[in-house]
């Protein structure tokens, strides 16, 4: 029998322990910044240092809302008006 396969964890940050794979996860559930994953998963919160890093794996087009700005639909919800 074959040994188990080790999986390859890419560490986004180390403070926290959060992953790569982490990461994408939360940006595929919405959120759109570095500050939304700091949210979801401290990431970001306390050395500061993976931030960049945050930024680069969130990119163009990992957002929903983005992406239909760059449709130029919609991004926002309507706000009702003041009355």
């Amino acid at each position: 029998m074959y040994p188990a396969r080790e999986v390859n964890r890419v560490f986004v940050c180390s403070c926290f322990g959060v992953t790569e794979e982490q990461v994408r996860g939360h940006a595929e559930a919405g959120a759109c910044t570095p500050r939304q994953i700091a949210s979801a998963c401290k990431a970001g919160t306390d050395c500061g240092g993976c931030v960049r890093r945050i930024q680069a794996l969130l990119g163009r087009g990992a957002c929903p809302r983005r992406q239909l700005a760059d449709q130029g639909g919609p991004v926002l919800s309507e706000l009702p008006e003041a009355a």
